[in-house]
């Protein structure tokens, strides 16, 4: 089966592989692509925690390059969430695509991974697989109104979700209702989502629960997913990488500053030599 290697450019410049992208159960016409990590951005560059499941905007189109003649993309998405921006781009690569997309959500479809399950032309959700929709987040600093410029920028991107979101709204849906389905973050199975969009629920699947580093952003994470926090391999918060990097300055600090005794005492052991041929 092909294989598409994920690689991005590291700080020197050398290219780092960083996961692949399979392109299982490919005929003539039809091939699947999975998101079964965190939704990421390629903005942040290297400083971005990059995970082989992981998928970004520019993975994606790599995926699609990839592919020759393909009318059909089975879409699987079991995933937590992520980049706000990065899963908007995701959603509008699939749906400019020349081809009939059909979304499996396979465990959970959660934040932006729900966003992009709307590039389908259709969507089929499990009666035990669960999506949710909330309103978008981000971290900011500095003065107020820079603070508010933030709030602006994500109000902005809560507008183009819920557009994004009424494009699957069954008739008589209104943007008032799954509004306030977002400003509440829902979580809802595939069952109680067919009242609000135009999709298919299956027979229940046993697809295991996905981890994520977004879990702990959650309000109202379901009890079945909370043992999932933290169990995103080698995940960093922004804290720890804040640590993390602090550790590292220190410890080139400290090379610095012991090359600097070494230094000091081969000077003073060369005076002291000097001064003793003085002497002699």
């Amino acid at each position: 089966m092909p294989v598409l290697e994920l690689k991005k450019r590291g700080q020197n410049n050398k290219f780092r592989k960083v996961g692949s992208i399979e392109i299982r159960n490919q005929t003539e016409s039809t091939a699947d692509l999975c998101f079964f990590g965190d939704i990421n951005s390629e903005s942040l560059g290297e400083w971005q925690k990059y995970y082989p499941e992981d998928k970004a905007p520019g993975d994606v189109q790599a995926f699609l390059d990839q592919l020759d003649n393909v009318s059909k993309i089975n879409v699987h998405i079991n995933s937590g969430g992520g980049s706000v921006f990065g899963g908007i781009a995701i959603y509008n690569i699939l749906l400019r695509y020349n081809a009939e997309i059909t979304v499996y959500v396979e465990g959970l479809a959660a934040s932006i991974a729900s966003v992009i399950a709307m590039a389908g032309d259709k969507i089929i959700i499990p009666c035990n697989a669960q999506m949710m929709i909330h309103k978008p987040s981000s971290i900011a600093w500095g003065n107020a109104d820079e603070m508010r410029k933030e709030a602006d920028i994500l109000d902005g991107c809560q507008k183009v979700i819920l557009s994004t979101y009424m494009r699957h709204a069954k008739e008589g849906v209104t943007e008032e209702q799954i509004n306030s389905l977002i400003n509440a973050e829902t979580w809802k199975s595939g069952d109680e989502w067919q009242e609000y969009f135009d999709i298919e629920v299956s027979e229940e699947n046993t697809a295991a629960a996905t981890a994520s580093e977004y879990f702990g952003r959650y309000l109202h994470l379901p009890e079945n997913l909370k043992e999932k926090l933290g169990q995103h391999e080698n995940t960093y918060s922004m804290e720890q990488l804040a640590d993390v990097v602090a550790d590292k300055v220190l410890q080139r600090l400290g090379q610095k500053e012991k090359q600097k005794e070494l230094q000091e005492d081969y000077e003073q052991q060369a005076a002291e030599i000097l001064e003793d041929l003085e002497l002699i």
